[in-house]
């Protein structure tokens, strides 16, 4: 979702759970192009909307998956069997031909998995493909090809995480001084590697002591189901320690 939608959305999610007349007041961002700002004012609060990588350069990293291999089965329609492809996360990588990967794949499909058997395997031969592949057949299923990523082990996320909110805090700061109440709202669209609990614990790894000074909430919008957007109050859960 774009991110003033889903700022909208968290907006609207606020009129329906105690603030029945609050509106979306200004865009700081549109009055101030000289210098960093928050995205929104809506009534008491001041929304600075962001959203985190559940992997380094993950979105970079998505969008070259795509490009080589993502969404193949809509290309594939006479399929008579289910088919599961896997490949490692880094697989795919920047200097190789994708169209031809992804022409590869698919010739492979059409030609030689009908002759697997039910099961998985490691393809590990195709030609003019530079990487496995892990394969799962079903020939009892509803047919299709779908094709996912075998994400890496990562600890980067906590770190990553500090490093994203020390930025917005300094652009919440002013409101915070002025009496505004502060919101962080982080998005997260990944349904496959992420939820809000393993959010909620990496934001605490990153803050183990409480939230900086100057955000006084932090929300989860749940964008990875779009027809149904959801919010979280990690605010209670991120408490600042006492000295």
């Amino acid at each position: 979702m774009y991110d003033r939608d889903v700022i909208k959305a968290f907006v609207n999610h606020l009129r329906v759970n105690g603030y029945p007349s609050i509106e979306i007041d200004r865009w700081p961002e549109d009055e101030n192009r000289k210098r960093p700002e928050i995205d929104a004012i809506a009534g008491p609060f001041a929304i600075e909307h962001t959203s985190v990588d559940t992997l380094p350069n993950q979105r970079r990293d998505s969008d070259w998956f795509m490009q080589a291999i993502g969404g193949i089965g809509s290309e594939l329609q006479d399929i008579t069997f289910r088919l599961r492809i896997w490949i490692e996360y880094n697989s795919v990588a920047k200097g190789q031909n994708w169209s031809k990967i992804r022409q590869a794949i698919k010739t492979w499909i059409v030609s030689d998995a009908s002759s697997l058997t039910d099961g998985r395997h490691v393809i590990e031969d195709i030609a003019g493909v530079p990487f496995r592949i892990c394969v799962t057949k079903h020939s009892d299923r509803p047919p299709g090809v779908h094709v996912g990523r075998i994400g890496p082990p990562d600890d980067t996320l906590p770190s990553r995480i500090h490093r994203l909110f020390e930025r917005k805090a300094q652009k919440l700061a002013k409101y915070h001084k002025s009496g505004k109440k502060t919101v962080l709202l982080v998005e997260n669209d990944d349904l496959a590697q992420m939820n809000r609990q393993d959010m909620l614990k990496a934001i605490q790894e990153a803050y183990p002591n409480g939230l900086p000074e100057s955000v006084d909430e932090v929300w989860c919008a749940d964008t990875s189901i779009q027809e149904k957007v959801e919010f979280y109050n990690y605010t209670s859960d991120l408490a600042r320690k006492e000295d």
